[in-house]
């Protein structure tokens, strides 16, 4: 619980401007559910949005390039592959 929260919190440090409402869900939740917008390029109009793979590579990208501890960059690295698996099946 504890640890979902803290990558919550990460994952929201890596964009501006950008926020999460964690009201009555629980965070790794919430956090499935903006990976999965991220990926499916939801905040964006639907003729200008990318490929889910696309959209994979710049959030691996820039979680790769963040000032984030390496094993918080591993974990939300793992979520998004999950996530992306389980778009693809």
């Amino acid at each position: 619980m504890k640890d979902d929260k803290l990558l919550l919190h990460s994952y929201n440090q890596l964009w501006n401007n950008r926020t999460l409402s964690t009201d009555a869900q629980e965070p790794i939740t919430v956090l499935l559910d903006t990976i999965t917008r991220e990926i499916l390029d939801e905040n964006s109009h639907p003729r200008v949005r990318k490929a889910k793979e696309v959209k994979f590579f710049f959030a691996i990208k820039r979680i790769s390039t963040s000032n984030l501890p390496s094993e918080v960059k591993l974990q939300l690295i793992d979520l998004h592959i999950h996530v992306l698996t389980q778009l693809r099946e």
